[in-house]
């Protein structure tokens, strides 16, 4: 069972990594490292997509310390380190509460 509390450790003690997409993104959309670090810490797994093409990996939603909601998308914990994928802001015109997709 794919466990947020394992994702965090390794979060934790630096064990991940970005994407180039993810870093292209992070930098676009203003997220910092800190704010990865915050939003693991609080959040929660939305979604899980065991069959990726790139490799299992699921969704993550959680809050920035001065509350700005943001996704994640990272590699299962049983990678030695963790994937950032991709990260952004969710719409929330697409997002019900930001944990569940409207379409």
């Amino acid at each position: 069972m794919l466990r947020i509390d394992n994702i965090r450790k390794k979060i934790k003690i630096g064990l991940f990594e970005f994407s180039k997409h993810a870093v292209d993104q992070s930098i676009i959309r203003r997220i910092s490292v800190q704010n990865v670090r915050e939003v693991i810490s609080n959040g929660m797994i939305i979604e899980d997509y065991p069959e990726d093409k790139y490799g299992p990996s699921c969704l993550i939603f959680g809050m920035t310390a001065v509350g700005r909601p943001i996704h994640i998308q990272c590699s299962y914990p049983s990678r030695s380190i963790i994937k950032i994928i991709t990260l952004y802001e969710p719409d929330p015109v697409r997002w019900i509460d930001f944990k569940k997709r409207t379409l």
